[in-house]
C-alpha cells in the first residue's frame, strides 16, 4: 500500500535522515513515439500503440494466420481478387471464392497513457544528493504537460531496510510536490526491496490500466547490501530483477557510480532487466528528462 510518508513536515523517516531538495525544474518538450505521427492534434492521451482489442484505429492488414477474429475483409477481397479466374470450380457455387490463406486481419492502434516509475536508490553516497536532486526536477517536469495527456509518473525509493512508494503515479504536479518536498537519504542499500515494490506497483497498474505503456527507470550503482530472504543480497537482487523483465516491462538502467570505483555491478543490473544501462556525464534534471523521452520513443518489448 503507499505509504504517506510525506504526511508531515519532517524529512526524517528514520534518525539520520537528510533533506534534499529538487532540482531546478524546466519546460519538457513532449514525449514523442514513432507513431505519433498519427496523433491528434489536440488535447488527449500522448502515445499510439498497437493493440489486439477489437477498437482502436484501424490502420492496415496482415495474414490472419491462426486468428480468425477481427478480420479485415477489404484486404481479403484485395487479397483474394486476383486467383478468382483460378477458382473456377468454387465460382460455379459462389459469387467470389476466399480460401483461407487470402484471410487478413486488422492491425489497428489506440492511444494509450505512458507510466514513468523511477526506482531511486537514496542510501548514502557520495552522488546521492546529486541523484536525487535530478530526479526530483525531472520528475516535476515530465509532469508539466502530463495532466491533458493522461501521462503519469511515480517514484519509489529503497534505503535503510525499506522500499518506499512515495508517489504514487500520479499526473497532479502539487501530489507530486508535496510528495517530493521531503525525502531523507542515507542508511545501507536495499535494491532487492525496490526491485520487488516497482514489479507490484507495476502489476497492479497493468491490472487497473491494462492499455498502459511502462517505463521503469532505475537509478543506482547497483550494489545491494540488504535482502528480503535467505539469499545475498546481490544474487536476490537479480532475480527480481529478472521477474521484472519476465514481465516485458521496457527498463533503463542509470548507473550512479563514480568511473573510478564502478565495479560494473548497474551493467549486471541492467542485463538480468533486459535493459540499457547509461552514465551521464552531468546529472542534471534535463539531461535526465532527454534520456527517458528518448526510451520511450523506442518500440515495447515482444
Amino acid at each position: 500500500m503507499p505509504q504517506t510518508v510525506f504526511a508531515n513536515a519532517s524529512a526524517n523517516w528514520w534518525e539520520g535522515g537528510q533533506k534534499i531538495s529538487a532540482g531546478e525544474k524546466f519546460q519538457p518538450r513532449k514525449l514523442n513515439t514513432p507513431l505519433d505521427k498519427l496523433a491528434r492534434k489536440h488535447a488527449g492521451r500522448r502515445s499510439l500503440t498497437k493493440t489486439e482489442r477489437k477498437h482502436g484505429r484501424y490502420i492496415k492488414a496482415r495474414p490472419a494466420g491462426d486468428k480468425k477474429d477481427d478480420i479485415a475483409f477489404d484486404a481479403t477481397f484485395r487479397a483474394a481478387a486476383p486467383y478468382q479466374k483460378q477458382r473456377v470450380e468454387k465460382r460455379k457455387r459462389l459469387a467470389f471464392a476466399i480460401e483461407k490463406g487470402d484471410l487478413q486481419r486488422k492491425i489497428r492502434v489506440k492511444r494509450v497513457a505512458n507510466l514513468v516509475l523511477f526506482l531511486v536508490d537514496a542510501s548514502w553516497s557520495m552522488a546521492v544528493a546529486e541523484r536525487m536532486n535530478a530526479t526530483k526536477g525531472a520528475i516535476l517536469s515530465l509532469l508539466t504537460d502530463a495532466y491533458q495527456r493522461r501521462d503519469r509518473v511515480g517514484l519509489i525509493v529503497f534505503q535503510k531496510d525499506r522500499a518506499t512508494l512515495v508517489l504514487p503515479p500520479t499526473n497532479s504536479v502539487q501530489l507530486a510536490q508535496r510528495a517530493l518536498m521531503d525525502i531523507p537519504v542515507g542508511g545501507k542499500t536495499p535494491l532487492s526491496a525496490g526491485l520487488f515494490m516497482a514489479a507490484d506497483v507495476l502489476r497492479q497498474e497493468k491490472l487497473h490500466h491494462p492499455d498502459i505503456e511502462p517505463l521503469l527507470i532505475v537509478l543506482t550503482d547497483g550494489a545491494g547490501n540488504v535482502s528480503l530472504g535467505a539469499l545475498p543480497p546481490q544474487e536476490e537482487s537479480f532475480k527480481f530483477a529478472e521477474l521484472i523483465a519476465n514481465e516485458k516491462i521496457k527498463c533503463v538502467v542509470i548507473n550512479m557510480e563514480h568511473a573510478a570505483f564502478d565495479q560494473g555491478l548497474a551493467q549486471q543490473l541492467a542485463d538480468h532487466l533486459k535493459a540499457p544501462c547509461y552514465s551521464l556525464n552531468e546529472l542534471k534534471a534535463e539531461n535526465l528528462y532527454y534520456t527517458v523521452r528518448d526510451e520511450m520513443a523506442k518500440p515495447a518489448k515482444k
